[in-house]
């Protein structure tokens, strides 16, 4: 790696002070977008969700484990497919230890997919994942919250992925994350959703290679993702 420009130790504190400025601004945009995001309304659900875990049936009220938020994540594993996505895998890599941190800010944290249970479970082993992940096979979960679009979908029917509609989905099962809140009355209510890039925030290890000179170094054509793998397959 041949470096682009070098500089003395004081020409490049000048510059890292500058930058220092243009980092503040970022983060206090930042702020202000989170606050944004907090004061969204919120919308009631209308259906009742019962999905597949490892100890059998569960509500989607069950997943909030007695907390009053709860924070799902939309991995993307169908039916019909050998292993979880490559990339859902690695933001799945940074969840691991999270559930202690989040339960002290009274969330709770749960992967869903529409594969069952008996491929999500030895899937997960291999993975050496602690994380709640359920199944919402044979549930319409996925497809109410724009991440799912099966075979069988009506060809009337609108495919909506991050606030768009598509002319054909990408994939039968896309990622997101989706957020709930349970009233004082026991509602639970829908009040976040994020696709694609919006995503990028929840990712540690893409978090930290922005922080080197080559940053992602990801391809500029095609797939950007192309070079990520199963953790134990590099």
């Amino acid at each position: 790696m041949k470096p682009t420009q070098i500089a003395s130790r004081e020409d490049w504190l000048s510059a890292r002070k500058a930058l220092l400025e243009q980092e503040k601004e970022l983060t206090r945009k930042k702020d202000e977008i989170t606050r944004l995001r907090q004061a969204l309304p919120w919308v009631s659900l209308e259906k009742s969700y019962v999905f597949q875990s490892d100890k059998g049936e569960v509500s989607l009220e069950d997943l909030f484990e007695g907390r009053e938020q709860l924070i799902i994540y939309h991995f993307m594993f169908g039916p019909k497919w050998k292993a979880g996505c490559v990339s859902c895998s690695f933001w799945a890599d940074g969840f691991n230890g999270l559930d202690p941190h989040l339960a002290a800010r009274d969330i709770a944290f749960a992967v869903v997919s529409s594969a069952p249970m008996s491929m999500i479970t030895p899937f997960k082993e291999r993975m050496d994942w602690d994380f709640t992940w359920v199944s919402s096979n044979g549930t319409s979960f996925n497809q109410d919250f724009n991440v799912g679009f099966p075979e069988d979908m009506p060809a009337d029917e609108p495919i909506i992925y991050n606030f768009r509609q598509l002319e054909k989905a990408p994939h039968d099962e896309m990622p997101g994350v989706s957020v709930f809140v349970k009233g004082e009355d026991g509602t639970i209510y829908h009040t976040y959703s994020a696709y694609s890039r919006g995503l990028d925030s929840t990712n540690a290890a893409y978090t930290f290679m922005d922080l080197t000179p080559m940053g992602r170094n990801e391809p500029t054509s095609g797939n950007p993702m192309a070079w990520v793998r199963h953790h134990d397959a590099y």
